[in-house]
């Protein structure tokens, strides 16, 4: 049976803990604590960020699936303590641009037990399980950085941008890119709609909390010429010299840098509240408890987890084995 990584989580924004389950991990995978917290810790800087992040400094508790701080072949559960554990009082105003009105319909509860489990806090969790699959694709040379294109309608001078938006009591939202390296040839298939590499990125990076667009490689629109990478040939290699298509090609990494760029949009809690009505339809204004007002950096950590997900799931699926030293053979 081929591994399969997949994680649950479970936990809500003022909840005792968060904890996710991962399976489909082969033995012998040594996991380091100390990158899991360092991963933690830049979900939670970033300029433009709220006084929650002086209240949360989140650490991860590995409770099962480690002997010696190496992966059995069992689960893996993590584990982070909200310090922020409290019972918060209800609310009866929707905030536009949140799951409150949606999730209240669907679900028959009240807007506060929406907020809870729809908040952004528990991409904190997927943070953490992102930089297991880190751990993993590091093993094989495989990294990933990523860096900020915009925000608002900036492309450089951020924190003014970021400082103005604060004084007038509003949010902003912007652009990132996240670029993995050293990817093997064949991640991904075409031969079903639902196994390219490039859907399941998507996918990964639009369900995050407040992405509105995702691409991969080079706006085709903004290419001046030609597009489509052409090949060469360079010292007995096929080589190329453009990386318009981002590292995919019919759904399959080709080789090039994975090259993925998503734009978030502003964050719709303000100090300046927007207007809204209430459970009982009457006019006010939305409610308010606290707001970063800009969390693009963050929120390009959260992406890089995301795509580390699928990356290794797809890994693993191709060089598979129950322990390291059968990927490790099957990877050579």
């Amino acid at each position: 049976m081929l591994n399969k990584f997949r994680f649950l989580t479970a936990g809500e924004s003022h909840g005792k803990c968060l904890t996710a389950i991962i399976e489909g991990l082969p033995s012998g995978f040594e996991i380091d604590l100390d990158f899991i917290n360092f991963e933690l810790k830049r979900r939670q800087t970033g300029y433009g960020r709220s006084s929650r992040m002086e209240i949360e400094s989140d650490t991860v508790e590995v409770t099962a699936g480690l002997s010696h701080g190496k992966t059995t072949g069992a689960p893996l559960c993590l584990v982070i303590n909200n310090k922020d554990f409290s019972e918060k009082p209800p609310f009866n105003k929707y905030r536009p641009g949140h799951a409150d009105y949606a999730g209240s319909v669907k679900y028959d509860i009240e807007l506060r037990d929406v907020l809870e489990r729809a908040s952004a806090r528990k991409t904190a969790i997927e943070v953490a399980v992102g930089a297991v699959a880190k751990l993993i694709l590091k093993e094989y040379g495989i990294t990933c950085t990523s860096k900020i294109l915009q925000i608002g309608s900036a492309t450089a001078d951020f924190e003014k941008e970021i400082d103005k938006a604060k004084e007038k009591g509003i949010t902003l939202g912007g652009k990132f890119e996240v670029v993995f390296k050293n990817l093997p040839v064949g991640l991904g298939s075409y031969v079903h709609w639902d196994r390219a590499l490039d859907g399941k990125i998507a996918q990964a990076v639009m369900s995050i909390p407040a992405i509105k667009a995702v691409e991969i490689g080079e706006n085709p629109l903004t290419v001046d010429g030609i597009y489509h990478d052409e090949m060469f040939e360079e010292n007995g290699k096929m080589v190329r010299r453009t990386n318009n298509a981002g590292g995919i090609e019919g759904g399959m990494t080709n080789g090039e840098d994975l090259v993925v760029k998503a734009v978030m949009k502003p964050i719709p809690t303000m100090v300046k509240p927007l207007r809204t009505v209430d459970t009982n339809l009457c006019e006010c204004e939305a409610h308010f408890e606290r707001s970063d007002t800009c969390a693009v950096e963050a929120c390009s950590v959260v992406a890089e987890s995301r795509i580390a997900c699928v990356l290794v799931d797809e890994f693993l699926q191709k060089f598979t084995g129950d322990s390291k030293k059968q990927a490790d053979y099957h990877y050579k």
